[in-house]
């Protein structure tokens, strides 16, 4: 897929609206066909678009059904490149609003680590892991540290 994306940061924010709007296509198109995910909601990892695809059509579907609309944040961004591959960091907030309600029902916050690589001019998401912290007394991770 080719998504015009000439600037990582064209990518970041291709990644926002495509939560935000629940767009399976609009989300995958920032992602290269040989995508390796790590922390992936139950899953150890994910490699491949088609199971990506999988489970981004199941994380919509499942926002859809519960009437959740998404806003992503990403804060304290860094992001490095060169010709052809660059990675990005930062602290991705995820709040959930129900339809068109301006109070929000709940949010999370992960670190999140994006490889990615150039590919017919533009950046594809090649790799990309998520994580939290995790309470050494509990063994949960923790959601909003910041």
């Amino acid at each position: 897929m080719t998504n015009g994306t000439s600037f990582v940061q064209d990518v970041l924010e291709t990644y926002k609206r495509a939560v935000y709007e629940s767009d399976v296509e609009k989300f995958l198109s920032i992602y290269s066909a040989d995508v390796h995910i790590y922390d992936c909601w139950g899953n150890w990892e994910c490699k491949g678009l088609s199971l990506w695809k999988k489970s981004v059509t199941e994380w919509f579907n499942g926002l859809k059904e519960d009437g959740y609309v998404l806003q992503v944040d990403m804060n304290d961004l860094v992001i490095e490149e060169n010709t052809n591959v660059a990675f990005a960091h930062c602290a991705v907030t995820y709040s959930a609003f129900r339809g068109n309600s301006e109070e929000k029902d709940r949010q999370m916050t992960n670190r999140f680590t994006f490889g990615l690589k150039k590919e017919n001019e533009s950046w594809l998401i090649t790799h990309e892991h998520s994580s939290l912290p995790i309470d050494m007394q509990t063994g949960k991770g923790i959601f909003n540290v910041k």
